[in-house]
């Protein structure tokens, strides 16, 4: 019979038996049984509305990859329904193995140089204020596909010019070429994800490295700087695979030091029986300190509750995003369907 999971029990709140305490992780050499249920707050909204079905139509039609499917995100319905979506370019065969990661790994054959005209048409016709586009990892490619990723950005600026627009990159080996290549094409959002504390980055990450990581966002910020624009940089946490309270506020205090501006945590979810078990879930009142504790650090902006993904609500996080939303609101298309948007 497997375990329930421990859980953080909010203080005056009735006590509940948990079973004994968590076995060591399997970052440690450890092992847990299989959850079987998770916990009344771990409820996400059913997709529905004209909105999501619209872009569920239109992504099947123009055969393009999100990673809100391919990733099993739990807010697929809420941010398809305020037309925002994560879309994934570079294929959808990762060359990377995290483990605890929905998308498929494997030896990518897939490569497109035509995908970014294709994407940003797309997009266009999806109407979206904000898009968020990330990659698999492409090891295999001379530049990590740091060119399609700047490409992608160029083109959705010429069919969607009032458009948010975030890029959640992989660590390109930490490469300044590639990495300048992307911020060159100006981004909105610079969104690189640190994913768990620095003990645990081994078995989570494998191929990735937390000095790496927190140097990618640095510099991302440093390459906008020199080339004259503001980006925002971000990135993201999960909890609940072993890490302690003290090494999450280190890692806040990390990304910080690397000068990020908006972080989002979120309950880590173990898409399969193949993937990293979870070893707890957090209480949405751990979740709302740890808020309160990132703020307080100096983040422009925090998302940290049990279902927040790393795009979860990220077209509010964008520069100026009321402004553009309403500007985009107002636009029109001209004789060749383009977005033509409203006078300043």
């Amino acid at each position: 019979m497997a375990r329930e999971l421990p859980m953080f029990i909010p203080p005056g709140a009735p006590s509940a038996h948990h079973g004994s305490a968590a076995p060591e992780t399997i970052a440690m050499g450890g092992s847990v049984t299989p959850l079987r249920r998770h916990p009344d707050w771990i409820k996400a909204r059913m997709p529905s509305g004209d909105n999501y079905h619209d872009l569920k139509g239109l992504l099947r039609g123009l055969n393009l990859n999100t990673v809100c499917e391919e990733a099993h995100c739990p807010n697929i319905g809420e941010c398809w329904d305020q037309r925002t979506a994560t879309i994934m370019i570079l294929g959808d065969t990762c060359t990377r193995a995290c483990g605890f990661c929905a998308v498929k790994t494997g030896r990518p054959t897939w490569f497109d140089d035509d995908e970014p005209r294709r994407v940003a048409e797309a997009v266009g016709a999806m109407r979206l204020e904000h898009v968020v586009v990330t990659s698999v990892a492409r090891d295999d490619l001379p530049d990590g596909g740091s060119r399609i990723f700047a490409e992608t950005i160029l083109a959705m600026r010429e069919t969607s010019p009032g458009m948010g627009i975030e890029v959640l990159i992989p660590d390109f080996d930490g490469s300044d070429d590639r990495l300048r290549t992307v911020m060159e094409a100006r981004p909105d959002i610079l969104n690189h994800n640190l994913e768990t504390v620095k003990r645990l980055q081994k078995p989570v990450r494998r191929r990735a490295r937390w000095d790496r990581s927190l140097y990618v966002l640095r510099r991302a910020k440093e390459f906008a700087e020199e080339i004259g624009y503001v980006a925002h940089t971000k990135s993201s946490l999960m909890v609940g695979i072993g890490e302690t309270r003290s090494e999450l506020t280190e890692a806040f205090e990390a990304l910080r030091k690397a000068d990020v501006d908006i972080l989002t945590v979120g309950q880590y979810l173990r898409p399969s029986e193949r993937h990293l078990p979870l070893e707890r879930y957090y209480h949405p009142d751990e979740f709302a300190d740890m808020k309160r504790e990132a703020l307080a650090l100096g983040f422009k902006h925090v998302e940290s509750a049990p279902l927040v993904r790393s795009s979860y609500h990220a077209r509010d996080q964008v520069p100026g995003a009321e402004l553009k939303a309403i500007r985009r609101r107002q636009a029109t298309l001209d004789a060749e369907g383009r977005i033509v948007p409203a006078a300043s």
